[in-house]
Parts: structure tokens; sequence; C-alpha cells
């Protein structure tokens, strides 16, 4: 038996927006484990208008590491994956984040899944373990990892029947049958925030089942400090005005009835979550997932106030 027997065609589409060095990794753990014979794959690399040289290294590598490349100006991840898909040949679409790295058996972990479930059930997606490298370890990585804004791993439940909300394009395969049918992802959102999770909703409302296989494993190389991931969250809220707009459904979901005024009083709650924050990263033992959720909700919750009012006046 073949390798066209034994796994369906893939594609692996990366969007990417001035990650070169992060890239250049993703690229070669994706090669190698294409052409270690794993599967008949292709790896389709969307160049999302960056400025750091990126499109220079694609286009030199483009054929010694067999990629299909693809250029637009700077147009957000949902865009960039959409172009990626369009450009691609697979049955079934893995897409990956510029940051997080293959491990060994990724890829055949992915469609080794596919392959099982073609004949019983061919709507499905396989959603894969995205970890942080142990030398990045923090109390506040791990809970953003397990249990937090970035992924939740460690809430799920049934890996055989996941929510939604759990569909992460950063590690994640489909049939691209299932996402033609489905018109792919809007592309109104403007940053790398529930667009994901807004094209999930619909797949899974449309029958689409979400399964999760931790061995399809990827390392996120990717440092993400307590300011930063708040200026995230933000962005997270005002992508959250549009999601709620679309779907007036969700607006429980997307906490929109908990939206409340910036007070004196929680400007100084917030500084005080920022120290208490800073303390846990330095102090084994005294970091509170109480005082983290505090925090990162308290920055959403002001994109999303920004977004709805934003929306509103429009």
């Amino acid at each position: 038996m073949d390798l066209e027997q034994r796994f369906p065609t893939a594609s692996v589409v990366v969007p990417t927006f001035n990650r070169l060095a992060d890239l250049q990794q993703v690229v070669r753990a994706v090669h190698d484990q294409i052409g270690a014979g794993e599967s008949p794959c292709e790896l389709v690399v969307v160049n999302d208008g960056s400025g750091d040289g990126t499109r220079d290294w694609l286009d030199a590598h483009a054929r010694e590491l067999d990629l299909r490349v693809v250029h637009q100006p700077n147009a957000g991840p949902a865009k960039a994956r959409n172009r990626g898909v369009a450009a691609s040949t697979g049955s079934v679409v893995l897409f990956l984040g510029d940051d997080t790295v293959p491990r060994d058996g990724w890829l055949r972990e992915h469609l080794e899944a596919h392959r099982l479930k073609a004949h019983a059930e061919s709507f499905i997606a396989v959603l894969g373990y995205t970890a942080f490298p142990e030398d990045l370890d923090s109390p506040f990585l791990r809970w953003i990892n397990e249990f937090g804004a970035q992924f939740g791993y460690a809430l799920i439940d049934d890996p055989t029947t996941v929510p939604f909300n759990f569909f992460y394009t950063s590690n994640i395969s489909l049939p691209r049958s299932a996402f033609d049918e489905l018109g792919g992802f809007r592309e109104d959102f403007p940053a790398a925030a529930w667009e994901d999770i807004e094209f999930a909703y619909r797949a899974v409302n449309a029958g689409l089942r979400i399964c999760y296989n931790p061995r399809a494993r990827t390392t996120h190389h990717h440092w993400i400090e307590v300011t930063s991931f708040c200026a995230r969250q933000r962005k997270s809220g005002l992508s959250a005005a549009i999601f709620a707009d679309l779907h007036p459904e969700l607006e429980s979901f997307l906490a929109v009835p908990c939206v409340r005024p910036v007070t004196p009083m929680s400007r100084v709650k917030r500084v005080l979550y920022r120290v208490w924050t800073a303390l846990g990263e330095l102090i084994p033992g005294i970091w509170s997932e109480n005082v983290y959720r505090a925090l990162l909700d308290s920055h959403y919750l002001e994109g999303l106030a920004a977004g709805l009012s934003r929306r509103q006046r429009v």
C-alpha cells in the first residue's frame, strides 16, 4: 500500500508577519517531516506584508525547500489563511503558526486521525497540542497555555468532542472540502483574535466535530510578557465586538453583559493586579489564578467596550 492510499494529501498553511527567525525554524521542521516520507504533502507560506526580509528569504529558498509562496500586502491572518488555502491542493488543510515549530510525528498524527475517520466521518477537525519550550517556563505562561486566555488544553473534558472555542489555528487540521463549504475565515476581523473561533462556531453548527490529539505537538517559541499580553487582550476585546455583532446569540459567551464604565477604583485595582502578577513571576508559590484572570479580563472588557462603542457610532 503506497502513501497515497495510506494518508490523505495535505497542505500545511502558514501565514506569517515579521517573524523571519521563527518562520525559518517552522519551515525547516515541516520540510523535514515531509522529506521523511510521512505523507504526500505541500507547504504553503503566505507572507502578510512582512518588512523584515521574509519576502526575500522565501523567494530565495522556495525551490530548495519545495515551498509554495504567496505574498500579499498586510491584511491580517484571516485573509492570509484564506489565500493560503486557495493556493493549496491538498484534501486536508493543516494550519500552523509562524512561531509554532512541529515536533517529530506532528504531521503523521494529524493525517492518521483524518485517515481513520475518512470513511466513517469526513467532517472532523483535529486539534493538536502546543506548549512553550522549557527554557521559557513561568507561572504566567503555564496558566495562559493550560487554563488561560491563549489556550486552555487542561480544560478539555472530552477529547473526542471539543467545543468550538478551542479551534486554535496555531495547530489544527480539517478537510479542505469543509473549509471551502463554509467560505473560510471572515476577513473583517482586523487582528489575530476571534476570526478562527467565529469560523469554528459556524463550522460546528454545520456539523464539524473537533477532536483533540495531544500527540500532534508543536513548540511555541514566543516569549510573552504580562504587559504585552494585556495589550493583546484589549485587541481581543475589540475583535469580540465584531463577533458579537455577527452573532448576537453569543453576547453572554463574549461577556458583553459584563462591560462596565472604567472608574478610578477599577484603575487602582488594575495596578494592584499588575504588581501581584509581577511578584508571582519572581516569587514561587504566590501567583494567583484569580489575579491573572482579573487582570486580563479588565483589559479584554476595556477593548470590548471600545469596540462596541465604535460599532454603535458606525
